[in-house]
């Protein structure tokens, strides 16, 4: 009974602390929990093997066997660095005390043969870090319980004493070593008891085991995807070719605002003379190297060079292409579809096609990258 008292206090104390398990270590500058997202966990990546003994004992309507041997192998992989799963084989040794048994041996073996679900709650709450010091992990485990103690059957025997058993745990895994864990593995079992007790109750088994873990993989961490080098996509133009048609936009802008205040000023001087607005007279649209389709931004300058230059206009539109970049064949085609891609746009914003000539050329421009426009013009 002492025993039993021993195993129920060091489970308490372990979860009574598992609280202070988290490392306040794993936080960025501003102090907040670091947190993945990881990469991909590989098929052979962290799997680990353990190997544990300790002492059990049965509590079947009270603690009626004395202490015994329990051991362990193990064999599982963490799929996240919070969840995993584990596959073994434990044996657990009694010396009850005859009268709760169907059996006159004096010495009672059960192999239990498992598989588990462990969650690290270290990982979970404090999120990952490879070298912390201490991980508690609850973890939830079912499988068969068979008597080890036959009638001389062989394997019939042991397959009739087979019993779906389950249980809880808690492991606490204390590093050593990059390869290294030792661990303590505090386990409840419970088991239909039909071939092992008079009254047919569930039998329930209190262990605590010791033992190392190793991990197998030659990878066995988990990497964070901010440490992976971002991958470096060229634009199609430098930030110094944008700001610079931005700065012409704003200056076309600003050149039509003005004019039209001129307009307005003279109307009202001369309310019976007429003036006729003048507004933009072209357009100049970039394409990236070797497309003919046209972004969102260059759509936007095309719109505003259609709201501003009246719709019974004729335009030509000029498609160009990089003469330094493809073969002569496909730089033609590339100047004559992006000429008929703008075409296209104007007639669907209000333009009589029939009004708008298509041409094409190659190096509009002294460079590769402003050669690879179509530019409108008003006729």
């Amino acid at each position: 009974m002492k025993g039993i008292k021993a195993i129920l206090g060091v489970i308490l104390l372990t979860v009574s602390v598992s609280a202070f398990a988290q490392e306040n270590a794993n936080r960025d500058a501003d102090g907040n929990i670091v947190r993945g997202a990881y990469e991909t966990n590989g098929l052979w990546d962290n799997w680990f093997l353990d190997l544990g003994a300790g002492i059990n004992t049965v509590y079947d309507s009270g603690f009626k066997g004395h202490m015994g041997l329990a051991t362990a192998i193990n064999v599982g992989k963490w799929i996240t660095p919070v969840s995993g799963i584990r596959m073994g084989w434990q044996g657990l040794a009694n010396e009850p005390n005859g009268a709760w048994l169907n059996t006159s041996r004096e010495h009672v073996a059960f192999n239990f043969i498992h598989a588990d679900y462990l969650v690290n709650v270290s990982n979970l709450f404090s999120g990952y870090k490879e070298t912390r010091i201490w991980d508690v992990i609850p973890y939830f485990t079912t499988g068969v319980l068979i008597n080890g103690n036959g009638n001389g059957d062989g394997i019939k025997d042991y397959i009739s004493n087979m019993e779906y058993s389950a249980g809880l745990g808690l492991r606490n895994e204390f590093r050593l070593g990059s390869r290294w864990n030792f661990n303590v593995d505090l386990q409840w079992l419970v088991g239909p008891a039909a071939r092992y007790s008079e009254d047919g109750k569930f039998i329930n088994f209190p262990s605590i085991l010791g033992g190392f873990t190793y991990n197998l993989s030659k990878k066995a961490n988990f990497d964070r995807h901010d440490s992976i080098t971002p991958v470096v996509i060229p634009l199609p133009f430098t930030e110094d070719d944008y700001n610079a048609l931005k700065d012409k936009c704003a200056a076309l802008e600003k050149e039509n605002a003005a004019l039209k205040d001129k307009i307005a000023e003279l109307e009202a001087r001369e309310p019976e003379t007429k003036y006729v607005e003048v507004g933009v007279s072209s357009a100049t649209i970039y394409f990236d190297m070797g497309q003919t389709t046209v972004s969102d931004r260059e759509k936007a300058h095309l719109e505003y060079f259609a709201n501003e230059v009246d719709k019974e206009k004729e335009l030509v539109i000029v498609g160009s292409a990089d003469s330094k970049t493809g073969s002569a064949k496909r730089n033609e085609f590339l100047s004559n579809k992006r000429a008929e891609v703008v075409k296209d746009l104007l007639v669907k914003a209000g333009f009589d096609a029939d009004k708008i000539s298509v041409e094409s050329t190659t190096d509009a421009y002294d460079t590769p990258v402003k050669s690879r426009v179509a530019t409108v013009k008003v006729k």
